[in-house]
């Protein structure tokens, strides 16, 4: 198989607190377009044993272990939410290194680096409140149990991922030359249009934005998954001509 008849990998990098299950439905939707390769943070599901990252320096050191340096091939990022920062940081470190990129990274549902989110030192505040900011924010489902084993597990990740979020906002230095994209739910209150229009300031290349219906949690659903299979279609297309005398 040639290099430019491969599917482009589609590394997906989930929000705060989940952990690959988002993206179980996703191999159908993509067949022949991408193959997506979901992106397991440690501290959760079949890695719940070690210990969480919340640093960039961390977070770097253990993608590089688990999956190894950049693709030769072509390959695009998706990140949802704190997943967006990871793609966003992943490029710029990759630019910033003068290693090869993704040919396209995409954000959902994450506001921009320099955005005031109220969620920015939720991370420090106690349990109940915590909650109540999430819930606010349509960070976390409404009803979402409190108490119990539920608030022992899967809260103290949460708030793991979101001191790995402020360190990501605070490591932020300067727009991507890579093409970025950025996604907002139609009904997200915490990274609607309006928000997420904010990117355009941290993309020095190419830069798009689509909406899809949908709140926070729209990448449950199928649009998403569809629009990023014709995304990597074309990207697909793009390197095959590329490859072409």
């Amino acid at each position: 198989m040639t290099r430019s008849s491969r599917l482009p990998k589609l590394f997906c990098f989930p929000h705060a607190g989940a952990g690959t299950s988002v993206f179980g439905g996703w191999p159908a939707l993509l067949a022949g377009s991408a193959l997506p390769v979901p992106v397991l943070l440690p501290g959760r599901d079949g890695r719940r044993r070690e210990p969480r990252v919340t640093t960039a320096r961390g977070l770097f050191a253990d993608l590089l272990r688990h999956h190894g340096p950049p693709p030769e091939e072509p390959y695009v990022l998706y990140g949802h939410s704190l997943g967006g920062l990871i793609a966003y940081s992943v490029a710029r470190a990759l630019e910033r290194a003068g290693r090869r990129g993704p040919e396209l990274v995409v954000v959902g549902a994450c506001p921009p680096p320099d955005s005031r989110t109220p969620l920015l030192d939720a991370c420090e505040l106690p349990d109940d409140r915590l909650l109540d900011v999430l819930e606010t924010f349509g960070a976390v489902e409404p009803g979402t149990p409190r108490g119990g084993i539920w608030q022992r597990t899967a809260l103290g990740v949460i708030r793991d991922d979101l001191r790995l979020a402020r360190e990501l906002r605070r490591a932020a230095d300067a727009p991507l030359t890579t093409p970025l994209l950025t996604i907002a739910g139609t009904d997200d209150p915490l990274a609607g249009p309006l928000v997420m229009d904010g990117w355009r300031a941290w993309a020095d290349g190419v830069h798009g934005r689509r909406t899809v219906v949908g709140d926070h949690h729209f990448v449950r659903g199928r649009a998403l998954p569809e629009l990023l299979g014709r995304l990597c279609k074309d990207v697909r297309r793009l390197s095959h001509a590329d490859a072409t005398p």
